[in-house]
């Protein structure tokens, strides 16, 4: 049975590509485990697989079903709920992330994130950067979680989508696993007799 989703809920996705390769290349660092994420967005509205709709970073901040990018045979999608949030937090987390919606992608935040991360992570280039009009999908979901003084362990600027997974799948305490890493299988809705 699929899970139903929350507002609030975070969605962690690992695709196949080249491109979300190459994301979890760069933000692993030296001695860390293997990165099992490349991308993260929110959900702004609950409702099961195939209802839900999300916020994310991709060519613009969106707002869309999330079974709409993800259903079938491409990414992973893992989700994780906030369970020491109230109410209004959650709502207040979902407003910011809405506020981005039609802004462009960072795409400079990306070549800051590499050149950080030959420095170990260091978080330099990023904060020196000040590119906050061009939200990045892990830098989106940092600021509308920050909003609310969570911070994943990282400075909002900093935040990789590695560091979201690490920190919710780290902290039963404050994150619950609703679904695990894995394809987003849909039954096609059926029509009525």
């Amino acid at each position: 049975m699929d899970p139903v989703l929350q507002p609030g809920d975070i969605f962690l996705t690992r695709g196949r590509g080249f491109v979300s390769r190459a994301i979890r290349f760069f933000t692993r660092h030296i001695g860390e485990s293997r990165t099992k994420v490349n991308h993260v967005g929110l959900v702004v509205q609950g409702g099961s697989l195939r209802e839900a709709v999300v916020v994310e970073a991709l060519r613009t901040v969106q707002r869309h079903r999330l079974v709409d990018e993800y259903g079938g045979e491409r990414d992973e999608v893992a989700i994780y709920r906030p369970v020491r949030l109230n109410v209004q937090q959650l709502h207040l987390v979902v407003t910011v992330a809405n506020g981005y919606v039609g802004r462009r992608y960072g795409y400079g935040k990306i070549a800051l994130h590499v050149l950080d991360w030959a420095l170990q992570g260091a978080y330099v280039f990023r904060r020196l950067g000040n590119m906050d009009d061009y939200p990045i999908c892990s830098w989106l979901v940092a600021r509308a979680y920050g909003a609310v003084s969570v911070h994943f362990g990282v400075a909002p600027g900093a935040a990789t989508p590695d560091d979201i997974w690490d920190y919710v799948s780290r902290h039963p305490e404050e994150f619950v696993r609703v679904r695990g890493l894995e394809r987003v299988q849909v039954e096609p809705v059926r029509a009525a007799a």
